[in-house]
């Protein structure tokens, strides 16, 4: 009998949460079509998702921020091998001698294989990368999962052969937002002055670093 009272009181609050989640994209949809576009994700599911990020970031009031990006990228030139020198702290990349090669596979699609060192062991994650707008190129979306969508990946500075600035941003529901940075290098060492100009330009499209951190570079014996 408790197990029956048990499941009907579940069955009950699930219904809740699919009433309460229709009336809330109903209205989000009447206020801000966009944001529904942005995030496809069901109110309920889109904390799912979203929670294994928020702890390992700093969230912050209101939606995305709109940073300026490499005017006239060029895809092509950006692709090859790229070595992670600072990045705001990331839940998914926990380990060093991070890196990720890019290869083209059509004008607007490019192959992604991403690496660390973890536990002395290497570790490889493929994905793939579009422009998702050929009139904004350097907005790129990367997915390293079938079942997920592309996220953002834009390339705000780059001299596509010493250093490139990358952001990510991740809107919820435009209540607040968890933002991802890199400052990328072809090599595995950077100048500080350079770190430091890469740092005021994110600081001058009001992404905030104080929290950004150097990844581990040393050692790194294995590549891709």
């Amino acid at each position: 009998m408790e197990i029956i009272v048990e499941t009907q009181r579940k069955e009950r609050h699930l219904q809740t949460l699919k009433r309460i989640d229709r009336k809330h994209m109903t209205a989000l949809n009447k206020r801000e079509p966009k944001a529904c576009l942005t995030m496809k994700l069901s109110f309920p599911l889109a904390f799912v998702f979203i929670l294994p990020l928020i702890r390992a970031q700093v969230p912050h009031w209101g939606p995305c921020p709109e940073p300026s990006v490499q005017p006239a990228f060029n895809l092509k030139q950006f692709m090859g091998r790229w070595f992670e020198i600072a990045k705001l702290p990331a839940q998914f990349e926990k380990g060093r001698c991070i890196e990720t090669n890019f290869t083209m596979v059509t004008d607007n699609s490019i192959r992604v294989v991403s690496s660390e060192i973890l536990k002395g062991e290497l570790k490889k994650i493929k994905g793939t990368g579009v422009i998702e707008d050929m009139k904004n190129p350097a907005k790129l979306g990367i997915s390293y999962s079938y079942v997920l969508p592309y996220s953002p990946y834009w390339i705000l500075s780059t001299d596509y052969v010493n250093t490139a600035l990358v952001y990510s941003c991740t809107d919820i529901l435009r209540l607040f937002h968890v933002d991802f940075a890199w400052i990328l290098a072809r090599t595995r060492t950077l100048p500080d002055a350079t770190l430091e100009k890469a740092k005021e330009t994110f600081a001058n499209n009001n992404i905030e670093t104080s929290s950004m951190i150097a990844s581990k570079q040393q050692g790194c014996d294995k590549t891709l």
